[in-house]
């Protein structure tokens, strides 16, 4: 009985290639929520994010039976990778049709168990204040507001962040600024206030 847990990323691929098909399955059910959330989050609609989650692991499996994976430690950045690039695929597709989706799910990107406690109107006050402030990262421009979901709502460092947008940390970290400061400005802008008075 082999012990998959304790195995690395590339001791389950390297099983998997020689003939261990749970392997791969168990690799899948090690990340699957982590790159499920990133493609939700980005494309804002469930069943579109599903299909695409699901064309990810296609791309996966295919890459890896064709010998196109090379290991460097990084399986998960390699998957997450393919997803952003079906992402992008999938818009560029929608633009050349000339067709927009308007399946904007409402996905509470700020859900926090800090607020479960709190009473109705609370509730609906900080409902619409991370309504306002989900409206407002839509507004940044696109490389700002992926690396602000990337950090804030994946929880991923600036390194993991480089390594998946194919830019420096430096770069990361400087669009992480510009989104920022542009956060700031728009607020001040629309005279918002985001907090509960």
């Amino acid at each position: 009985m082999i012990d998959r847990k304790n195995l690395s990323d590339n001791e389950l691929v390297q099983l998997y290639l020689n003939g261990d098909f749970p392997s791969l399955e168990f690799l899948i059910n090690r990340y699957k929520d982590k790159v499920f959330t990133y493609i939700l989050i980005t494309v804002k609609s469930h069943h579109l994010a599903e299909d695409i989650f699901q064309d990810t692991f296609i791309k996966v499996v295919r890459s890896l039976n064709t010998g196109k994976y090379t290991d460097n430690g990084k399986f998960i950045s390699w998957v997450m990778r393919i997803a952003h690039n079906l992402i992008i695929d999938h818009y560029r597709r929608e633009k050349n049709m000339n067709t927009f989706s308007n399946d904007g799910a409402a996905f509470d990107l700020f859900n926090s168990t800090r607020f479960s406690e709190e009473t109705i109107e609370d509730l609906m006050i900080n409902e619409q204040i991370l309504s306002e402030v989900r409206d407002l990262v839509e507004e940044l421009p696109d490389d700002q507001k992926q690396v602000v979901i990337m950090r804030h709502y994946l929880g991923l460092s600036f390194k993991e962040i480089a390594e998946q947008t194919g830019v420096s940390i430096n770069t990361a970290l400087g669009r992480m600024r510009y989104a920022l400061i542009n956060l700031r400005k728009i607020i001040s802008e629309k005279g918002l206030i985001l907090t509960k008075v």
